[in-house]
């Protein structure tokens, strides 16, 4: 079957004095039958040329799906009187969540909610939020049907088991309950696909009815509403790339009018928790990029009030808060890596949680009880399945509660994680986190599977997955290049990649993979790289700088098209990412981006094979970007390797729903990098 070839119909924009050509403009309009019949044509395509895969993708399927346990449950976590956990059943693709008084047994659980029930009808199903009211008789959820991250938010009773008349559509993930149980404050989409208001509802009012309790107008800002540990304080947040706001009121009290805290300025961030009589807050103000935590009186809680608590230490970022009745805990990262220190509150007397790797992944969970002296927290590393500690704050003891189980042959001493550590085009360090197997020897021959992101900030963490162990057990090496656009090393290491420094990002990947290369890991000819969303850029601007690297490249719901949708400010994401990219309105902008663009940067030239996926109902990388891309790249390369363009028809961003059919998604990738290994012999 030979590939499909999108027709050219040239569209020109005009900009800064210049013509911008979008040869594949036309494949945006969805009611257009020839565009989805090309979107069809391409599914066609890959599901033929990966015909020959289709028995290694049920072994890799299966393979995948035997290390999973099919009896599954979470650790239950106290909110008194009761205990809430999920559970999953032996072939269950969604949690049933369960809850018990914490004074009776397991044979006394109630089924509270079952997502298998409600997944029946569709092909997809998210949850966006499971919320108990605080007299325990009401649970709310969201749920998405589509893909596209619009939510419809329901009210259960517990007492009856049946719904309520109040259902809200087109809300977005965040929620909170007033004190009262019957109110509750929740977000919702404005015609663009943002959460630009928070609403207050009373049970059994008609929602026509509900009061806006906060509108945004800066279409640069997305709304949120949450609630403090104490559950005192309702907090409604309005936030930017890089700028915060917060109000409050009494959860007690929800229909009083909210107070601000402090006003936004650009390249302020903030956010805020409530102990006793102050409000605790992780701020950047002050110059202190990396953040550092102060507190201001509630009575008065503008920022010529704070004073510091734990003052700011440049590259050891503070990443988050956690409060308790006589604790407080930050979390924060040294030498790139996460650590978690817990504060005596009446002495500030801190300690640290051991780390028991090298590299790691180690987090906080929240919605610990208030009054508890346990603090639960996650910890993994790329060789160690998940577990979760219950930490004695006091006591400065630990329980392991959970491990994740692996079925079948494995154990964590036949991997070995290493760090280490690439040298930049302007000599920047840039870390690398490294897992193989023990009896697989790293050489020009070694298939390694390098995986980026750098953008927003985010960190790509080591944390373990039993799917991975699919291509660790056959002789693969599996990196994460710490790159910068991410905060490992602090704000500076962000800065360092964002905006007019984006192309760090792209050179930092392209040392990584030469230092991996230099140092006998792997080959160019046996060399994976991957990415997704905006980690798609990076490995759609890499493959076009630097293609003779790669044997296989591949780009999950690629941001690939950035000028186009960076000029497009109707789209979700657009108006808020100016101070991640640029406004490409501003000349300068514009013409940074458009110099990496991978959409606007395709050449004739060779490309190593390529896999490319994308959501029809994706708002966040709009699933045209990676069809124009795909659409470009077959009219421009010169090879012969394979390039495959897979858009799922029943979701969006975040791929198929469900713990086992996701499983499909990873079991195609990776037969096509065998594949593609395995033609070069």
């Amino acid at each position: 079957m030979l590939p499909p070839i999108a027709p050219i119909k040239t569209h020109t924009t005009q900009i800064h004095g210049r013509t911008l050509t979008d040869n594949w403009y036309w494949l945006r309009d969805l009611n257009d039958p020839e565009t989805l019949d090309y979107l069809n044509a391409e599914n066609s395509y890959t599901e033929s040329a990966l015909a020959p895969t289709k028995q290694l993708q049920d072994d890799l399927y299966q393979e995948m799906r035997s290390r999973i346990p099919g009896v599954d449950w979470t650790v239950p976590q106290p909110v008194s009187p009761y205990l809430y956990y999920v559970k999953y059943n032996e072939n269950d693709e969604y949690p049933i969540h369960y809850r018990r008084k914490n004074t009776e047994p397991e044979e006394t659980e109630e089924v509270i909610l079952n997502i298998n029930d409600l997944a029946q009808e569709d092909a997809y199903l998210r949850i966006g939020f499971v919320k108990i009211s605080p007299d325990h008789r009401y649970l709310a959820y969201s749920l998405d049907t589509s893909g596209s991250e619009s939510f419809t938010i329901k009210i259960k009773d517990l007492h009856s088991y049946l719904d309520l008349a109040d259902e809200i559509p087109n809300a977005y993930y965040s929620f909170a309950w007033a004190s009262d149980s019957a109110t509750f404050f929740y977000t919702t989409l404005d015609i663009n696909h943002r959460p630009m208001r928070t609403l207050r509802h009373t049970l059994g009012n008609d929602l026509d009815e509900d009061p806006i309790v906060f509108e945004e107008s800066d279409p640069r800002f997305f709304v949120s509403v949450t609630k403090s540990a104490d559950k005192e304080y309702i907090f409604i947040v309005s936030s930017g790339n890089n700028m915060s706001e917060w109000y409050f009121v009494k959860a007690s009290n929800p229909t009083e009018t909210l107070r601000l805290i402090t006003p936004r300025k650009p390249d302020f961030e903030y956010d805020i928790e409530h102990a006793d009589d102050h409000f605790l807050i992780r701020h950047n103000g002050d110059n202190a990029t990396d953040f550092k935590l102060s507190k201001a009186p509630i009575s008065n809680p503008e920022v010529s009030s704070w004073t510091d608590v734990i003052p700011h230490q440049k590259g050891r970022p503070l990443t988050d808060l956690s409060v308790f009745e006589n604790y407080y805990v930050v979390s924060y990262r040294e030498l790139g890596l996460p650590r978690i220190k817990i504060y005596q509150t009446a002495t500030g007397v801190g300690h640290d949680i051991t780390p028991l790797d090298t590299d790691y992944d180690m987090y906080v969970i929240g919605e610990t009880e208030w009054a508890s002296n346990t603090l639960r927290y996650g910890y993994s590393s790329l060789g160690r399945p998940h577990c979760i500690f219950d930490y004695d704050m006091t006591q400065r003891t630990q329980i392991l509660k959970k491990q994740t189980q692996v079925v079948g042959r494995f154990s964590e001493s036949d991997y070995l994680t290493e760090r280490l550590y690439a040298t930049s085009d302007d000599n920047t360090q840039i870390p690398i986190s490294l897992v193989y197997r023990k009896d697989t020897l790293p050489s020009p021959d070694t298939p390694l599977y390098l995986y980026g992101y750098g953008s927003y900030g985010i960190n790509i963490e080591s944390e373990f997955s039993s799917s991975r162990l699919s291509l660790l057990d056959r002789g693969f090496i599996f990196a994460i290049a710490h790159i910068r656009g991410g905060t490992n090393l602090g704000r500076d290491w962000y800065d360092a990649g964002k905006l007019l420094n984006k192309r760090n990002t792209f050179t930092d990947f392209i040392s990584a993979a030469e230092h991996l290369i230099s140092t006998g890991y792997t080959s160019s000819n046996t060399l994976i790289a991957s990415g997704g969303s905006a980690g798609g850029l990076l490995v759609g601007t890499v493959v076009n700088l630097r293609p003779d690297l790669f044997k296989a490249v591949v780009a999950h719901v690629p941001f690939v098209d950035i000028i186009n949708t960076m000029l497009d400010d109707s789209l979700p994401l657009t108006t808020m990412e100016y101070n991640e990219w640029g406004n490409p309105t501003e000349e300068k902008y514009f013409d940074y981006i458009y110099s990496y663009s991978p959409y606007d940067n395709v050449s004739k030239q060779s490309y190593p094979n390529l896999l490319v996926t994308g959501g029809i109902s994706d708002p966040r990388v709009t699933y045209w970007e990676p069809t124009k891309w795909v659409a470009s790249l077959r009219h421009n390369k010169t090879d012969n390797n394979i390039l495959l363009l897979k858009i799922d028809m029943d979701s969006g961003h975040s791929g198929s729903s469900g713990r086992f059919k996701r499983l499909t998604d990873v079991a195609l990738e990776y037969a096509f990098l065998l594949f593609c290994l395995d033609e070069q012999k």
